[in-house]
């Protein structure tokens, strides 16, 4: 009897060293979704992507650079991440699968970046009335209390959509629209994030600064076409978000 006492209180003492981690997940359009899971690069759900190869199972952009990092740094904590980023996606697309890729999951930590494919497609059509902005924060709030009441002790980072006057961006028309809508929508996530204790990313700000401070023989050079980061934008990306958590204490 003793030595079966100490063989459990031994496993005990194991548990914590090898036990499950902290679950992260980040969701949102192609820039968080990087190609992950062998896609291709399609808007291919979740379900029918690779979820067993390591060497894709994160795709290539900032979202990686974030789980490699802590994963890298602190292997003995057990991180779990999800990349559960789908190209072309808009909120209304986040809404149709957050069961299935948000609270399905069970995340301690979800990460949210979206909004340049609302302003894309608003842009691209009629647009005889307003952006509905009200709409659009309501519905953003909607997920997040969903995912609240399934875990009231989640912890949010909130991104804030980006767009850039570079590449082929230039070639289109409309980026005053496009450029203001960006912002507005920025400012919604900032006040959503203050009235949620999340934290907040401010992307927009940080590429602007960039583009300002930093600039380079190409206009190309953090932003490629207007929307998309190249790897040296998504490596800043991906700075950021790990200096905000750090900061915030969460991770």
């Amino acid at each position: 009897m003793k030595r079966i006492w100490i063989c459990l209180l031994w496993l005990a003492c194991l548990c914590p060293m090898y036990g499950q981690g902290l679950r992260i997940l980040f969701i949102g359009d192609s820039i968080t979704d990087g190609n992950w899971g062998n896609s291709d690069g399609s808007a291919m759900p979740s379900a029918g992507r690779n979820l067993w190869d390591m060497n894709h199972i994160y795709g290539s952009g900032y979202m990686y650079l974030c789980a490699s990092y802590y994963q890298s740094k602190y292997p003995g904590k057990g991180y779990e991440f999800f990349n559960r980023g789908i190209s072309g996606n808009a909120l209304a697309d986040l809404e149709k699968r957050w069961e299935e890729d948000a609270i399905a999951l069970k995340p301690d930590i979800l990460s949210v970046l979206v909004g340049t494919n609302d302003i894309h497609y608003y842009i691209g059509g009629p647009h005889t009335e307003p952006f509905d902005t009200l709409g659009w924060e309501k519905r953003y709030r909607a997920l997040l209390d969903r995912s609240l009441h399934a875990n009231p002790h989640l912890k949010l980072v909130l991104g804030a959509p980006f767009t850039a006057f570079t590449g082929s961006m230039k070639n289109s028309e409309g980026f005053a629209l496009r450029d203001n809508l960006v912002h507005t929508l920025a400012r919604i996530v900032k006040r959503i994030a203050v009235e949620y204790k999340a934290v907040y990313l401010p992307y927009d700000e940080m590429f602007e600064t960039l583009l300002r401070e930093a600039p380079s023989s190409q206009d190309t050079y953090w932003i490629w076409d207007g929307i998309h980061p190249t790897p040296a934008g998504h490596r800043r990306m991906s700075e950021l978000w790990i200096k905000e958590v750090e900061r915030a204490g969460i991770l």
